[in-house]
C-alpha cells in the first residue's frame, strides 16, 4: 500500500481532544484513547499541501467560496454515490451537529415530537431537547446480528403529529448502511405523513467493501424536495478540528430558512483555510481513501476475531460503513458504570459507554478502530484480559 496506516503517530501534547484528556476525563493518564470519532491517521498529502500553500499567502484576512470548491464537491458525489447535485444546493455550516441544531429550531417548533432512531449518535438527543421539543424514539430492533428499522412503529409516530425525522445515514453506532428498499420504505411514509427528513451522512465515504452508500435525497425528487442532508469530508479525511461541514437541499425554502438563520447568527462567512482543505480532499484524495476503508475493514475484521476467540461472550455487529465497532457487552452483567469502572479502572481503555446513545445502548460499548493495528490489538487485549472475570 501507498500510505502506512500502521505508522503510530505520537499525539500526545498537540491538544488532543482525543489523547491529552485521559487524566481529566477517565481519571488515568496511561489510558489508552479509542473513543472520540477522529482517526490517528495524516490526512491525505495533498490536504497538508494545500493548507501549507494558504498559510504562505501571509494575509488572513476575510475569505469566500469559490466555484471550484463547490464543484469539487459535486464531483465526489457524482463519481463516489452517482448523486447528482447542483453547485446551488450547497451551504457551508460550522459542523454537523450545528446543522442539525438549526434543522430543529427551524423546521419544527417548541413542543413537537422530533423522531430519532435510537440507538444513535448522542447529540441527536441534545439537539431536540436543548431546543424544547421532544424525543420521539423510533428503536431500531436487532435481526440477524445487524439493526433494521421498525416501520409499524414508525408510522404510529408520525400519524401521531411528528413531521421531523432525523436520520442516521449510515448509522452511528451500528455501522448499518440502508438498503435501498429499506430508504425507500422510509421514504413513502415520509411522503404519505409529510415529513421533513435530516440526514446526517457524515459517514457516507466510509462504506466498507460489498456496500454502497444511498444518498436519501437521491432517491427521488420527491424524496429529494423533503429532505435536508448533512455532510462534511471531516470524519471521511480527518479534518474535524477544521470545524467545517455543508449541507445539501434541492428544496429553495429549506435552503433559504436555513441560509437565513446562518446570516442572524454570523455563522456564514467562509473559514480561511477548510475550502482549500476540503477541495484537495475532494480533488485528490480518492486513492488515500481506498486503502484507508481497507485498513478499517481490516481492524474490523481483526477487532471481531480477536473478541470471538478470547471474549466470545461480547458480541460485535460487524460494521457495513463507519471506523465504529459496536458491542454488546450485556453478558458481563455490568450497568453503565460498571462497564466505566471495567474500562478505565481496570482495563485502562476508554471506548464509548453505550447509554449515552440511548436506552437501547445499555450494555453496549463502542470503538474507534482507525488507529493503527498495533493499539487496536493492545486495546483489545487489555480489555479482554480485565473482562475474563466477569464472564458467567
Amino acid at each position: 500500500m501507498k500510505y502506512d496506516f500502521d505508522k503510530v503517530i505520537n499525539r500526545h501534547n498537540t491538544r488532543s481532544y482525543k489523547w491529552d484528556q485521559s487524566e481529566k476525563l477517565f481519571g488515568d493518564k496511561e489510558i489508552l484513547p479509542l473513543w472520540v470519532a477522529d482517526m490517528d491517521f495524516e490526512s491525505p498529502p495533498a490536504v497538508k499541501e494545500a493548507i501549507l500553500r494558504r498559510v504562505q499567502e501571509g494575509i488572513y484576512g476575510y475569505s469566500v467560496t469559490s466555484d471550484s470548491y463547490k464543484e469539487a464537491i459535486a464531483g465526489w458525489y457524482r463519481r463516489r454515490h452517482d448523486w447528482e447535485i447542483q453547485k446551488d444546493w450547497i451551504t457551508d455550516s460550522p459542523g454537523i451537529v450545528t446543522s442539525l441544531s438549526l434543522s430543529v429550531e427551524l423546521f419544527s417548533k417548541p413542543g413537537d415530537q422530533v423522531i430519532l432512531q435510537s440507538p444513535v449518535y448522542y447529540p441527536f438527543y441534545d439537539v431536540i431537547r436543548m431546543n424544547d421539543r421532544k424525543v420521539a424514539i423510533n428503536p431500531l430492533k436487532l435481526e440477524d446480528g445487524h439493526y433494521v428499522m421498525d416501520y409499524v412503529q414508525l408510522e404510529e409516530l408520525m400519524a401521531g403529529g411528528a413531521k421531523l425525522l432525523l436520520l442516521c445515514s449510515p448509522h452511528n453506532p451500528g455501522g448499518r448502511v440502508w438498503e435501498r428498499e429499506e430508504l425507500l420504505r422510509l421514504g413513502e411514509l415520509c411522503l404519505q405523513y409529510g415529513v421533513t427528513v435530516i440526514s446526517d451522512e457524515i459517514h457516507c465515504d466510509m462504506a466498507m467493501p460489498g456496500h454502497k452508500h444511498i444518498p436519501f435525497a437521491s432517491l427521488s425528487e420527491e424524496l429529494s424536495n423533503l429532505t435536508l442532508t448533512t455532510l462534511a469530508a471531516t470524519k471521511t479525511f480527518n479534518l474535524p478540528g477544521l470545524q467545517t461541514s455543508y449541507i445539501v437541499t434541492s428544496n429553495p425554502e429549506l435552503k433559504r430558512k436555513f441560509e437565513y438563520k446562518l446570516k442572524a447568527l454570523s455563522l456564514h462567512m467562509s473559514p480561511y483555510f477548510t475550502p482549500e482543505a476540503v477541495e484537495a480532499a475532494y480533488n485528490e484524495g480518492g486513492e488515500w481513501l481506498d486503502e484507508l476503508i481497507q485498513h478499517v475493514s481490516g481492524n474490523a475484521e481483526y477487532a471481531v476475531g480477536y473478541l470471538a476467540e478470547h471474549l466470545p461472550q461480547v458480541k460485535p455487529m460487524t460494521p457495513e460503513a463507519t471506523y465504529l465497532l459496536w458491542m454488546d457487552c450485556r453478558a458481563l452483567g455490568l450497568d453503565a458504570e460498571g462497564l466505566k469502572k471495567l474500562m478505565y479502572r481496570e482495563a485502562k481503555v476508554a471506548f464509548n459507554e453505550g447509554s449515552v446513545f440511548g436506552t437501547e445502548g445499555q450494555g453496549h460499548l463502542r470503538i474507534n478502530l482507525a488507529c493503527p493495528r498495533s493499539i487496536l490489538a493492545e486495546a483489545l487485549e487489555r480489555f479482554s484480559q480485565a473482562a475474563a472475570p466477569y464472564v458467567k
